[in-house]
């Protein structure tokens, strides 16, 4: 019996550990943060004539990687009661207790303050400020405003759209037209993204009292004609790169294809307003981010 009881504690601990690492990665919501560090490396990279310095892309991706994480974690800190209503949400480590407030607020300032360093000494005060703006404001004035105003998707577009402006100012210490342009097509691209995952989810936000889509009635033809003119607004926005030669021919033909195909997503939810066309809107914006910033790197090879 001492035998089994010796074996049995470094098991225990063991999976104390495991269970403490998974709430971390819950917290970060790893996935999200992933998508966050390849645009902001795609950034670099399209500012960057190769061969690229991957030791600076890799630290670029770290301090973008801890910002985010500490962003998403003071997210859930906030929003950890009506995170318990919804069936998405009701499992993360603060709504179920398996995280204390305090675990959470620790690991948060940690990896915001380490994140932020990183930022700032390997790659110059602008980056260090515009990975401040994008934390402060996604998680102090996008966050509360998700149950005040649908204005919020507009509020946390712009955070959401620093990361390849961040990793362009990164390489160049500067904020250009160039930049700006990679700004504007991730920006207008979260309309349709967030409001077709906005749609799909409409039941569980309403029940947190989240205001996601534009307009008042949820899923209904007034909110998918919005989505629609939104998502329209991705073919004038993917000619600025060639207008300020960013891009040559076959780079722009890999966006206008890829935001014809966002395009007949939208047109398919505002003939039908069914769940189905916005799941397919949804994984068409999946498609057409990482599609139209690898067309502007590799463009230039």
């Amino acid at each position: 019996m001492k035998y089994t009881t010796e074996e049995s504690a470094p098991l225990s601990a063991s999976t104390s550990v495991t269970t403490l690492l998974k709430g971390y990665v819950a917290l970060s919501k790893l996935r999200l943060s992933s998508l966050v560090v390849f645009s902001a490396i795609m950034g670099y990279m399209t500012a960057a004539p190769g061969p690229w310095d991957w030791q600076q892309a890799l630290l670029l991706g770290l301090g973008g990687l801890l910002i985010t994480a500490s962003a998403n974690g003071f997210n859930q800190i906030f929003e950890r009661e009506p995170d318990k209503l919804m069936a998405r949400t009701c499992q993360r480590p603060l709504a179920t207790g398996r995280m204390t407030v305090l675990e959470a607020l620790i690991f948060c300032m940690s990896t915001g303050v380490v994140g932020l360093i990183v930022l700032g000494f390997y790659f110059g005060f602008l980056a260090f400020l515009l990975g401040l703006v994008a934390l402060l404001s996604y998680a102090f004035v996008y966050t509360p405003m998700k149950r005040i105003s649908p204005i919020s998707v507009l509020i946390g577009a712009f955070p959401g759209a620093i990361p390849p402006l961040l990793g362009y100012v990164a390489f160049t210490g500067q904020v250009s037209t160039e930049a700006w342009i990679l700004f504007a097509l991730q920006f207008v691209w979260q309309f349709p993204h967030f409001w077709s995952i906005a749609w799909l989810l409409h039941d569980d936000y309403s029940k947190a009292g989240f205001k996601m889509l534009p307009h008042p009635g949820g899923q209904n033809q007034r909110n998918a004609t919005t989505i629609l003119i939104y998502t329209f607004m991705l073919f004038p926005i993917g000619l600025l790169p060639l207008k300020y030669e960013m891009a040559g021919p076959v780079a722009i033909t890999i966006i206008l294809i890829s935001s014809l195909y966002m395009f007949v997503c939208a047109f398919f939810l505002f003939r039908n307003c069914s769940l189905h066309a916005a799941r397919q809107l949804m994984f068409s914006s999946f498609v057409y981010l990482p599609a139209v910033q690898m067309a502007l790197v590799f463009d230039k090879i």
